[in-house]
């Protein structure tokens, strides 16, 4: 979902350790099905393929050509550049391809080819993470609200946290029993979607079960990142920190007013805890008159990552070892938030950082439930991407919404909450006081530079856009572009965050929106409306609707597109595959992770490429316009910030009909202004669409 490609890439050492593979820890986890399970309380559902049936046959993600590399890296760099700068930059990567480069390519094939368990991007990608010394507060992790149960009595805090919580537990069991439905993307559902097929593809051996799936046009997606979803959490260590999982833990972490405390919600015997039990704890934590402490601890999190690792350190020191384990190995973090939301804005604040003080933000996710019943997750992002969390929100929605245990009219337990809810306490002394108190400071005043606004186009969006032929994610895009330009009169380096789950072990690749395409289209918009035909415009949109495709298509899986809002929007992708897929090979060819591997190996060479010293792979990095899409029944809204001092984080979703953008900003850059820019640029293009001229008067 972001870009980070610059501040810490050179502390950075090559590895070829060996990850933990395809979710082994799920698969040694599976147990056969039983007819005496009662998959009305313990599951979600009973797959009748296993969960993880898919993941040995994987393809892998391969390298790109290294001149396919430096080609497309040079088409994406065209238009930020003037001609003496392109032309110098054009060499140095030509130099590269001819030199180093080819050198660095060789060995980066050589050790893809002994490490045939993992992709190429993995290791370096999750170093990348790691090795960040920023807070993950507004750097890194991204948040994603729920749409609110469509029952308003269901929206109360206690009620919905409940029947969040307990099926959360059931998404959890049923992913550790190899119950859950296995991710595929499929393209002709009639065939591969179907009860007969199924039955089929479960006794075809793992290790060719994709091909089968291939077969019949479905493409099994990459699970290896669920096994992080529940019991982990980030710990902070000096320069490079470490992902932790104990799936011992059978307790939840609560947080409220900066107190935690944890409680079971799987019993013994590995059962969800009843939920008039869940229940009756809960309210037990929502009625606790405690003060909120003077030094919260959680507040540590936000910190820097070094000084964190430190204050842990003293933490543990101080004799809080064993609370710290409870937090490190609860199943997840739910935050019960004593604020009601005013309004989207507000909303997506408290989802994407909240006060500091009641999170956790290194457990993998945390769920958020406020006092009115809003809900979300904050996402720690170095262990996954929003394939496997989406899957997560949409079914803990589903079955939350569809089938809740508890409801307005269900009594607690009579039960001592008293005695089953713990009370997490720190023994604290001035060192760690102070150590607080400082990430206090630093955390409200990093947060109190971002500001959100929000945007809804309601003119139309995918369906009206599909009518014309034109790809709804690259006339967004576009509108992103326009917008820009119309605000600041410069086309700047954008990053589109696009998913590679189609792969084993893939993570993300980048797609470059900012082209020649959409570059001239801009201009002729706002920079030159009167001297071009609606019909000219019109051929503009279509050509940067079909570069951008062409895009899509080479980053996430060739010529069988699969970004993160292909998957959610299927039947769009359905008809472009229609019309565009004439090749049977997965190609997987974005230019960014390619020369990301490249830079890493470079670390161990004396002189640094001089590919990476220009200035312009520098500039094409600092992305300025950072965005992500995702959109699902369940999801209200999705946010980041800015991924750079003077960028704006933008999070987009294009609906049947309407388009919606929630855009984040630093006071380098003015987010209400770009809105209005945006909502100007997509008036442009729907009013070009329908065949009428522009009007070119100023936002």
């Amino acid at each position: 979902m972001m870009a980070h490609l610059n501040s810490t890439l050179w502390k950075l050492k090559p590895l070829a350790r060996k990850t933990t593979s395809a979710g082994s820890l799920l698969v040694a986890n599976q147990r056969k099905y039983s007819s005496k399970d009662d998959a009305g309380s313990e599951y979600l559902h009973r797959s009748v393929v296993p969960t993880m049936h898919y993941q040995k046959s994987l393809p892998r993600l391969p390298v790109p050509k290294l001149e396919d590399t430096i080609r497309r890296y040079l088409a994406a760099q065209r238009p930020l550049l003037n001609d003496e700068h392109y032309s110098n930059t054009e060499k140095v990567a030509h130099d590269f391809q001819n030199g180093i480069g080819k050198q660095l390519h060789e060995e980066l094939v050589a050790q893809d080819k002994r490490n045939k368990h993992t992709s190429y991007i993995s290791a370096p990608w999750l170093d990348m993470y790691l090795c960040a010394r920023e807070s993950v507060v507004l750097n890194f992790n991204p948040f994603m609200s729920f749409n609110p149960d469509p029952k308003p009595e269901y929206n109360d805090q206690l009620i919905r946290a409940t029947n969040m919580v307990c099926s959360a537990v059931r998404f959890m069991k049923t992913l550790r029993d190899g119950l859950l439905e296995p991710e595929v993307f499929h393209l002709n559902p009639a065939k591969s979607n179907t009860d007969s097929f199924k039955r089929f593809i479960r006794w075809v051996p793992s290790s060719i079960s994709w091909f089968g799936a291939y077969m019949v046009n479905a493409y099994p997606l990459d699970m290896s990142q669920y096994f992080r979803l529940f019991n982990s959490t980030r710990i902070p260590k000096l320069k490079r920190d470490e992902l932790f999982t104990d799936q011992k833990g059978n307790h939840l972490l609560v947080m409220k007013k900066g107190i935690m405390y944890v409680f079971d919600v799987v019993d013994r015997d590995g059962n969800l805890v009843k939920p008039a039990e869940i229940l009756s704890h809960l309210k037990y934590i929502l009625a606790d008159s405690a003060l909120a402490p003077a030094f919260p601890v959680g507040v540590l999190t936000s910190e820097n990552r070094d000084v964190w690792a430190g204050l842990r350190e003293k933490l543990i020191e101080a004799g809080n070892r064993e609370a710290l384990g409870l937090v490190d190995n609860a199943l997840f973090c739910l935050c019960l938030d004593e604020e009601e939301m005013r309004d989207h804005i507000h909303i997506s604040h408290n989802m994407l950082h909240g006060d500091g003080c009641s999170r956790w933000y290194d457990k993998s996710f945390s769920m958020i439930l406020t006092k009115d019943g809003q809900a979300g997750i904050n996402l720690e992002h170095s262990w996954g991407d929003g394939v496997a969390v989406l899957c997560f929100q949409n079914e803990v929605y589903k079955d939350s919404t569809a089938k809740p245990l508890v409801g307005p009219g269900t009594r607690p337990a009579t039960i001592d909450s008293a005695s089953a809810v713990q009370r997490l306490e720190f023994k604290l002394n001035p060192e760690l006081e102070c150590g607080i108190a400082k990430a206090k400071d630093n955390f409200h005043a990093a947060v109190s530079k971002l500001t959100i606004n929000a945007m809804e186009f309601r003119r139309g969006g995918k369906e009206k856009l599909k009518k014309q032929q034109l790809s709804p994610d690259a006339i967004t895009q576009l509108a992103f572009q326009m917008g820009f330009l119309r605000q600041y009169g410069k086309t700047v380096a954008t990053y589109e965050s696009c998913s590679t789950a189609a792969f084993r072990h893939g993570r993300t690749e980048t797609i470059r929106p900012a082209s020649i395409y959409t570059q001239r289209c801009a201009q002729a918009f706002v920079q030159q409306p009167g001297q071009h035909s609606v019909e000219q415009l019109q051929g503009l949109l279509d050509a940067c609707s079909k570069y951008h495709s062409q895009l899509t298509k080479e980053a996430a899986m060739g010529e069988c597109c699969l970004s993160i809002s292909s998957i959610i929007t299927a039947h769009y992708i359905c008809r472009m595959l229609e019309k565009t897929c004439h090749c049977k090979s997965f190609l997987g060819q974005g230019f960014d992770r390619h020369l990301f591997a490249l830079r890493y190996l470079a670390n161990t060479k004396v002189v640094v490429p001089s590919l990476y010293q220009d200035p312009a792979y520098a500039a094409i990095n600092h992305n300025i316009l950072s965005t992500s899409t995702l959109t699902s029944p369940s999801i209200r809204l999705t946010g980041f910030a800015p991924v750079v001092s003077d960028g704006f984080g933008v999070a987009y979703g294009v609906h049947d009909n309407w388009i919606g953008c929630n855009v984040s900003s630093y006071p380098n850059r003015n987010v209400h202004e770009f809105i209005q820019c945006v909502q100007k640029s997509l008036e442009d293009i729907f009013t070009v669409i329908d065949g009428k001229p522009i009007n070119s008067s100023s936002v």
